[in-house]
């Protein structure tokens, strides 16, 4: 008898859609999206947006960039950065509770600061966590981001977890049945980590049995997660 070969996973890339028509307000961010457009009138043009991983900061972040013509930096890279080149326009610091371990990336982010408020620029920086948290050794530094203003993106609600569920599986080219993303949405625990975690299994799964996602992947995914909890 000859063995049935195993469909082997072939990924197509992720490429997250990062356009302001992509981006999902509902009334858990809509806070937050409301004061990123009104960025020519942040509190000392400056401006901290925090929030969990898969939150959305980073995609809000491309929509701010967009509309306000500044760039966008990761904290982490910032050592090696030519900070007077950035600081002619606005910026974005991604990323900023990285660098508590990196000297040189907190000297860097103090300089950019000042001289990017100096010459009359916005600044946006994100971040899980808020910067009393983020364990800075620079007195400087952690004395400016901690009188920064900020915004908080909260947990989803059923909108806006189900426009997130629906927007991680086109990010992945994935046409799920149409029962999935509501019952994903009713069942799944409401977090936006969890929601990239079940697409990104569920996108595995059915790479795996070569079909695509149907409800009876998402009801067997999460049949084992609700009984443990």
């Amino acid at each position: 008898m000859t063995d049935t070969p195993t469909q082997l996973p072939l990924p197509l890339p992720v490429k997250p859609a990062l356009g302001r028509e992509d981006y999902f307000v509902s009334s858990s961010n809509a806070l937050a999206v409301s004061m990123i457009a009104d960025w020519r009138n942040w509190v000392s043009g400056k401006l901290l947006l925090l929030g969990p991983a898969g939150s959305g900061k980073t995609h809000l972040a491309h929509v701010w960039a967009a509309d306000s013509g500044a760039r966008i930096v990761t904290a982490t890279d910032l050592a090696s950065a030519d900070i007077p080149a950035l600081a002619v326009s606005g910026v974005c610091v991604e990323g900023g509770d990285a660098i508590a371990t990196d000297p040189d990336a907190q000297t860097a982010l103090f300089h950019l600061h000042n001289l990017v408020l100096a010459q009359g620029h916005p600044l946006l920086v994100t971040a899980c966590e808020p910067p009393i948290r983020w364990g800075l050794t620079l007195p400087d530094l952690r004395s400016r981001m901690e009188g920064t203003g900020s915004i908080s993106l909260g947990d989803p609600d059923d909108h806006l977890l189900g426009a997130l569920l629906a927007k991680l599986f086109a990010d992945r080219q994935i046409v799920p049945a149409k029962q999935v993303i509501p019952y994903l949405t009713k069942h799944m625990p409401r977090s936006f980590a969890a929601a990239q975690n079940i697409v990104s299994e569920l996108d595995a799964i059915s790479l795996g049995q070569s079909k695509a996602v149907s409800l009876k992947m998402a009801s067997s995914l999460l049949k084992p997660k609700n009984d443990e909890s």
